[in-house]
């Protein structure tokens, strides 16, 4: 196509359009009027993505054998013994140690948590209805999968489900400027609203301007009514800065995430909320401080000391006068 007015226009009006769409698309939420294109496009779209994902990734059977298991927490010892008995099949190599890995410490914290989980894996990046963070996962409704789950793995909160496709679905990552989060602080319980913002720390307002936060406090979600799309007590990050307080109605703090969200792999989607709030206990345990190394140097005792204790001090004097001698003697021809 030549490079005309009408070209130039086209473009411009296309673009609008999709901001547009987009626009609408969030404010929509759940009924959200182009909710049925976008699971159109995840039917159309979702079973390729999982087929190239299963082509390339030897380790996707122990994905599934997490996702195929029971329904809630008490299915967590049989998880573990499935999971211990793939590792013997899956071999030594670096990578999938690692994976392993990660999926044993997701079948902790939903332990810790007593969350019922589907396992899943990241098998897409992007999303083609706007410049999100957003990732696919080889999950979808045939696995009972709904819009508007929790989505977590062995560090903490990853994100929601937005989109759900029959084999795929895709999850709203936690930095997303568009995503926000009730938090409860460690301790203090106070609650506050995270906001993502892409590759910076997330931007947490405390309901109460006054309240005492310091670097190293750690924060938890809040949760939501009827758990969607939160579920309480998931690791949401460390505060890293606090804004000095302006005598505004809130504060800002700034959190550090405890998930990296450039390197999601193993990942699961609360299907069963807790029957009680775990509060602080999915929080990992505090490192214990180094034991400081004290070292005692004692000074030696003063030359009475030594004489007292049967040690004779050397005769300076008589040493002197041997020198003398010995000087003179050098000196005579």
């Amino acid at each position: 196509m030549r490079d005309t007015r009408e070209s130039r226009l086209l473009l411009v009006l296309l673009i609008a359009i999709a901001f547009a769409l987009i626009t609408v698309d969030i404010r929509g939420g759940q009924e959200s009027p182009v909710d049925g294109a976008r699971q159109a496009a995840a039917a159309v779209f979702g079973p390729v993505e999982n087929g190239v994902a299963a082509a390339v990734d030897p380790i996707g059977n122990a994905i599934g054998a997490v996702r195929d298991s029971g329904e809630r927490h008490t299915r967590i010892a049989a998880l573990e013994k499935e999971n211990a008995e793939l590792k013997a099949e899956l071999g030594s190599d670096d990578r999938n140690r690692n994976r392993l890995r990660e999926l044993d410490s997701m079948l902790k914290t939903a332990g810790a948590g007593q969350y019922g989980i589907k396992g899943a894996q990241v098998i897409a990046i992007g999303a083609a209805q706007g410049f999100s963070w957003t990732v696919t996962v080889d999950v979808g409704a045939r696995d009972g999968i709904k819009r508007d789950m929790t989505v977590l793995n062995g560090s903490g909160l990853v994100g929601r489900v937005t989109t759900v496709g029959p084999s795929t679905s895709t999850v709203l990552l936690a930095n997303d400027p568009d995503f926000t989060v009730g938090t409860r602080m460690e301790k203090s319980d106070e609650l506050g609203f995270a906001t993502g913002q892409g590759d910076r720390p997330l931007l947490v307002q405390l309901l109460n301007g006054k309240a005492k936060v310091k670097p190293g406090d750690r924060l938890v979600t809040f949760g939501s009514r009827a758990d969607k799309p939160f579920v309480p007590g998931v690791p949401v990050g460390e505060v890293v800065r606090v804004d000095p307080a302006g005598g505004g109605l809130t504060r800002n703090i700034y959190v550090r995430p405890y998930v990296g969200f450039t390197k999601l792999d193993i990942v699961g989607v609360v299907v069963q909320a807790p029957r009680s709030d775990p509060r602080d206990t999915v929080l990992p345990q505090k490192p214990k401080p180094a034991p400081t190394v004290t070292v005692t140097v004692t000074p030696p005792p003063p030359d009475g000391q030594q004489a007292a204790d049967g040690q004779q001090p050397p005769n300076t004097d008589q040493q002197g006068r041997n020198q003398q001698g010995q000087d003179q003697g050098d000196a005579t021809p």
